[in-house]
């Protein structure tokens, strides 16, 4: 009989949103007529110039290793970028990681700094990924729950209650998926000022930044005082720039903390494909104009979408402030599960069931309208049909 395989692996889930995507991908291979919104792929192209960019180092033969940390100029361009858009100096040369994807830079991040029993503070619902990577890492996720009805805000007392000893990092995730919910300044203190009095460390994961309604401000926590010493910010081009494929994303922090991080990049991927980068320079230092269509774009989607979700019995639906998820609640004495494998099944739209984003994602389920307005208003109309 074969040895046992690695337990902490048998015994982590798999992703939520790649198990709806699939399930979709065969029903449409059936011929059935799935209005998709399980998953996060923008509905946009890779804007033109980034794409010329890296056919142009393809066809001048940058196509072989470059720095492990990432090409100089991508480097430094993320650095420009952190310092005017995010009042966050780092150091080019020694602070800032690029990786093939932002789940990477997750990864390494988390791998660098959790021992066996660590306590990382997790503001739920929260993206599928934390947990199981929280996980690998061999530490503990230990719960903040968020609720629609307060507006998924953070309070001192709740997360004061939940800190112990034990306790090293907290992740934050702004504007979030799922719930669309930005970070204020006065939350962003709050968590400074704990994450400061108890030595912890702080992940913030900011790759929706630039996807932002109603004129709202995304603020770094690394920009408060004495927070960049402890924080690891992630970000990517994927979201902003419609560039999921290209699976390029990036982390920016502490030098002592980042070199550490380092190894792990070294003995994985080695380093991000060269003129993947090439294009991601072209991304951030060239036009932002797509940027902003895209996103007053979703801004239009998320408009209509969500005051039809609200407008159908049972259902309640927080405004999302960013990103490009609405997190609708069904009040019809079903767990999210069941709610998802009902509307796929009836209504014929694919959506992720909510407690794949932890305990107080349950009763929710995920609907990404980063898709087209008529998928949306279909998808929302045959929802309100099959309640009715």
């Amino acid at each position: 009989m074969a040895k046992p395989l690695s337990s902490r692996i048998t015994s982590m889930a798999g992703s939520a949103t790649v198990q709806v995507m699939n399930k979709a991908r065969a029903l449409k291979q059936q011929g059935v007529d799935i209005m998709d919104l399980g998953g996060g792929d923008p509905d946009f192209d890779t804007p033109e110039h980034i794409q010329q960019a890296a056919i142009e180092a393809m066809r001048s033969g940058f196509t072989h290793y470059v720095s492990s940390s990432g090409i100089p100029e991508l480097r430094k361009a993320i650095a420009r970028k952190l310092a005017v858009e995010n009042g966050v100096e780092v150091d080019p040369d020694k602070g800032i990681i690029v990786t093939s994807g932002g789940k990477l830079a997750l990864y390494a991040t988390i791998m660098a700094l959790l021992n066996e029993g660590d306590e990382v503070i997790l503001p739920e619902p929260a993206w599928v990924t934390y947990r199981p990577v929280i996980q690998l890492a061999g530490g503990t996720t230990v719960a903040l729950p968020l609720t629609a009805e307060n507006g998924f805000a953070v309070t001192e007392t709740a997360l004061r209650s939940i800190v112990t000893p034990r306790t090293k990092l907290i992740i934050l995730n702004s504007p979030c998926n799922p719930t669309g919910k930005v970070l204020s300044r006065g939350e962003l203190e709050i968590i400074a000022a704990v994450a400061r009095e108890n030595d912890l460390y702080v992940i913030s994961d900011e790759i929706y930044e630039k996807i932002i309604f109603d004129g709202r401000e995304h603020i770094s926590i690394a920009s408060l005082p004495r927070m960049a010493e402890r924080t690891v910010i992630l970000n990517g081009h994927s979201k902003a720039y419609a560039m999921t494929g290209w699976r390029l994303g990036y982390l920016a922090g502490p030098p002592a903390l980042v070199k550490e991080i380092g190894k792990i990049q070294e003995q994985t991927a080695t380093c991000a494909p060269s003129f993947v980068q090439v294009g991601g320079v072209a991304a951030l230092e060239g036009p932002q104009e797509p940027v902003a269509r895209m996103t007053a774009e979703y801004e239009r989607r998320r408009n209509f979408f969500v005051q039809m979700l609200n407008d159908i019995p049972h259902v309640s639906c927080f405004v999302p402030e960013g990103a490009f998820y609405a997190f609708p609640r069904f009040e019809l004495g079903l767990d999210s599960i069941q709610l998802a494998d009902m509307l796929l099944e009836k209504a014929r739209v694919a959506g992720t069931p909510g407690s794949a984003f932890g305990a107080a994602g349950e009763g929710h389920v995920r609907f990404s309208f980063a898709t087209s307005p008529e998928v949306l208003e279909t998808a929302a109309r045959r929802i309100k049909e099959m309640l009715s």
